[in-house]
């Protein structure tokens, strides 16, 4: 995913992996396809302090890392068969469900497994919890400490820049 930032409705996805398999790799996608508001190399340190510092997870059983190829390619290189992609409602299925396709078609020894998260995490996303902290908003309920600090110092410098151009 691209995990711009984490929220919980992404940890919950990531604790019920663990339920199912001993390992789980959480790949961050750094595809051109977005502007992003961290780049791959600071939100894969916020996964980071997410799950291991602030939510104590097990470094033994999570790699966090990053990627800039197809998905497939990916699993390949991680000796991976399995993509779990979430679910938060009926309109995601469409799109991940053709996504799910084209990489069958890419590499048919990879299968993709749709989780939901817990309902009270379902209408969690990583761009309201951005539109919400822009304004001021509390996101306490969905994402952690570190990423609630990461977010305000991101936006803190942004208005900076921003004032800096328009006050010049």
């Amino acid at each position: 995913g691209t995990f711009d930032p984490i929220t919980f409705g992404h940890i919950d996805l990531i604790k019920k992996s663990l339920n199912i398999f001993d390992q789980v790799i959480v790949a961050v996608s750094d595809g051109n396809t977005k502007n992003y508001l961290f780049d791959a190399e600071e939100r894969e340190g916020l996964i980071k302090k997410a799950l291991f510092n602030d939510l104590k997870f097990s470094k033994k059983k999570i790699t966090v890392t990053s990627f800039k190829t197809l998905t497939t390619d990916f699993c390949k290189k991680m000796k991976s068969n399995v993509i779990i992609r979430g679910l938060r409602a009926t309109s995601d299925f469409e799109y991940e469900f053709q996504l799910a396709g084209m990489n069958k078609k890419l590499n048919n020894l990879i299968e993709t497994v749709f989780l939901m998260s817990d309902p009270e995490n379902q209408i969690i996303s990583s761009k309201f919890v951005k539109e919400i902290i822009e304004l001021n908003g509390d996101i306490r309920k969905f994402t952690t400490k570190t990423v609630i600090k990461s977010l305000k110092h991101k936006f803190n410098e942004l208005e900076n820049i921003s004032n800096y151009f328009f006050n010049t």
